[in-house]
């Protein structure tokens, strides 16, 4: 890199059940071998981490990723990334994780908080990956997406030791200003809403491992007791996910619909989209 050298490669992320790390940590281990260089993460996927301020140095190279909730940045997340992360005129590669539905305007939303933030967006990614909620994409990032993530990461490690001088800001798929959250839809195609929906546990089933509570992005359960869940849930599936017992589910009857009809309707794979 003629402009400055890279030091550092950071893996930086919000990922509830583990797709977005796996992407990210992906690209960031590659990337550090192309710079044979340290490369270090900034997980910011539990309460905790939410606590602090995050700020990087010019000479960093940042592989910054969340999924998509809705086809945006989360909205409970984003306004942590807004006031927490300062860039310090350090390269970033943006990355989303989408659940083969679509990932609308969530990648251009997090390009734009990461170049106000004082980063320089140097390419970007939106990597298809198994939907949080449904059986849509079950085995995403397969074996050929993470190595198409290897020879990505490749291209960006030449775009960066080929600078000159540092380019516009990475133009991605979206709109600018972005547009509304995505609505819902049940399978009768109306909007369906189920804000309010908080996972089940199914005492008989449940161990009291206490797993849920401590992976809970949101500290939303109750330290106490696995089956109360006085705070805001995100529907995130962190808990069913790392049940180790199958006794977390949700049974609302609109998340449900919601569930039924994205398998019914985006069955088909979709394609990961590469900016550089």
């Amino acid at each position: 890199m003629s402009l400055q050298e890279v030091k550092q490669v950071w893996a930086a992320y919000f990922s509830a059940t583990g797709n977005t790390a796996q992407v990210v940590k992906a690209l960031a281990n590659e990337l550090a071998k192309q710079f044979n260089v340290k490369k270090r993460s900034r997980n910011f996927t539990l309460p905790k981490a939410r606590e602090t301020e995050y700020a990087f140095q010019p000479t960093d190279l940042v592989v910054f990723g969340t999924p998509v909730y809705a086809g945006r940045v989360p909205n409970k997340i984003m306004p942590f990334i807004r006031d927490s992360f300062v860039g310090n005129g350090a390269l970033v590669v943006p990355v989303v994780t989408f659940g083969n539905r679509s990932y609308d305007d969530g990648l251009i939303e997090l390009c734009t908080l990461l170049e106000t933030n004082g980063f320089h967006t140097i390419a970007a990614v939106a990597q298809a990956a198994r939907h949080a909620f449904s059986d849509l994409a079950m085995d995403r990032p397969n074996h050929a997406d993470m190595n198409r993530l290897n020879e990505f990461a490749i291209q960006i490690a030449d775009k960066i030791n080929g600078l000159k001088e540092l380019p516009e800001p990475i133009i991605v798929t979206g709109n600018n200003p972005v547009g509304p959250y995505y609505t819902p839809l049940g399978v009768d195609g109306k909007p369906t809403v189920f804000l309010k929906a908080k996972p089940k546990t199914d005492r008989d089933k449940c161990d009291y491992c206490g797993a849920c509570i401590r992976l809970c992005p949101m500290g939303a359960i109750a330290k106490t007791d696995p089956a109360d869940i006085p705070g805001l849930c995100i529907k995130c599936q962190a808990c069913v996910k790392v049940c180790h017992t199958d006794a977390k589910f949700f049974d609302d009857p609109a998340f449900l619909s919601h569930k039924a009809m994205l398998e019914q309707t985006y069955g088909d794979l979709k394609q990961s989209e590469f900016f550089i």
